[in-house]
């Protein structure tokens, strides 16, 4: 059978990332502080690029308060991301690694806490790496990042990395997880008292003394202090009526003069330095106008299914995910995950991170939160006639149509502090 060269052509579809979908994708995820820094650092460096007065003079008037200029002297402050960021790039991972890496900084909070859980940041990366990988570079290499305790679960895994980062003597390492993970339920004289069996006094003394002195919030540190201002406002919670806050945001438009005058200029002597400065402003404020609708539309959404909590009508939060969201407006859930980064709104409970109205629902069959599970397995284990396993209870729950795994019911147990069936 003779072998012969044949020339195909063949149609492929790829989603390509340009520089400009980059930089807008870098906008989404930025604070309302970090945005404003932004447009007054492109206000000095672009010539096309100018405050908006008039409109600021009409936002003022509508709010009734007087607009204070940004200051734009004041210098722009290396983010808690940007500085781990960095860390990540200086230890040259593998590619993979720094993907993930990227993905779990995406998801911690100002204080430095991972508040997606695992299975979330896995969904989030389209199961491209398993839970696995991910909680390994969780350990291995955020776990290492500066400040110490960054990517913590709970104060006592902040507690945990900050010690062993100290590099203290063994024996007190292995007080401080003996008082952090194997006293649940003990009182720190009843803890003290079993430690002096096999430690002395001194010893469990100078451990206690360092985790007095551990930080429990690492990442807040790292930043300035400044006042918070919500980037949403729901103006009336029966009507599910959510704006966009203007106040202190300043108003950019081009400069139409200075673009006419240079547009003759460059038809005669092309100039690339200034066409990309015009393609920039222009950029800027779609990108801007793009980010502040998109980051309302995510607001309004949350607070469609959230209304019955700022109308008391509920007290706690209704299972809600970045996937909900992003089905319902037809984003992708990493483009949420970006949009609800350091976002704040007004509503009649205060002023709360937009992350702080979403859980994830324990079913994918039923709507149902962690705190609404644990109240559910509490009952059947209250009213239980004979000792009831994880696994009795996973049937007797899923035959109600909530689809869970033993392993789930085990979980939730645990953080009831109710033992199993055996020690009933």
């Amino acid at each position: 059978m003779a072998i012969s060269l044949i020339r195909e052509l063949a149609q492929k579809q790829k989603v390509s990332l340009t520089p400009q979908l980059k930089k807008s994708i870098d906008l989404l995820q930025l604070s309302r502080y970090e945005l404003i820094q932004k447009i007054n650092n492109e206000i000095d460096i672009n010539p096309f690029i100018e405050k908006d007065y008039q409109d600021n003079t009409q936002d003022s008037k509508e709010n009734n308060i007087i607009q204070p200029d940004f200051d734009k002297d004041v210098a722009a402050i290396e983010t808690l991301r940007d500085h781990l960021i960095k860390q990540v790039d200086e230890l040259r991972i593998e590619k993979r690694d720094q993907a993930i890496a990227i993905a779990i900084i995406d998801s911690l909070d100002d204080s430095g806490q991972l508040i997606d859980e695992i299975e979330e940041i896995e969904n989030n990366l389209n199961y491209k790496f398993t839970s696995a990988e991910i909680e390994n570079v969780l350990k291995n290499i955020i776990h290492t990042l500066e400040p110490a305790g960054i990517g913590f679960r709970s104060i006592k895994e902040c507690i945990y990395i900050q010690l062993k980062r100290k590099n203290i003597k063994e024996n007190l390492l292995e007080i401080a997880e003996i008082i952090l993970f194997n006293s649940a339920g003990l009182n720190i004289e009843t803890v003290t008292d079993n430690l002096k069996i096999n430690y002395g006094q001194s010893l469990i003394d100078k451990t206690i003394s360092l985790i007095k002195k551990c930080d429990l919030a690492p990442g807040l540190n790292h930043f300035e202090t400044h006042f918070i201002l919500p980037d949403l406002i729901v103006s009336d919670a029966n009507k599910n009526q959510v704006t966009f806050n203007n106040d202190y945001f300043p108003s950019i438009r081009i400069d139409e003069g200075l673009v006419e005058s240079f547009k003759k200029e460059l038809r005669m002597n092309p100039n690339q330095d200034i066409s990309e400065k015009i393609q920039d402003a222009k950029w800027l404020l779609r990108s801007i106008k793009k980010r502040n609708e998109t980051v309302l539309k995510v607001g309004e959404m949350i607070c469609k299914r959230q209304y019955p909590l700022f109308c008391n009508k509920i007290l706690e939060i209704r299972p809600l995910s970045n996937k909900n969201i992003a089905d319902e407006l037809g984003l992708h859930p990493s483009t949420i995950s970006r949009i609800l980064r350091s976002k704040y709104i007004q509503t009649p409970k205060g002023i709360l991170p937009l992350k702080s109205l979403l859980i994830n629902s324990v079913s994918k069959t039923r709507n149902v939160t962690p705190v609404q599970l644990m109240e559910i397995i509490k009952n059947i284990i209250e009213s239980e006639k004979t000792k009831l396993s994880d696994q009795d209870i996973s049937i007797i729950l899923n035959k109600k149509g909530y689809n869970l795994a033993r392993r789930t019911i085990s979980k939730y147990r645990l953080k009831l502090k109710i033992p199993s069936s055996r020690k009933r």
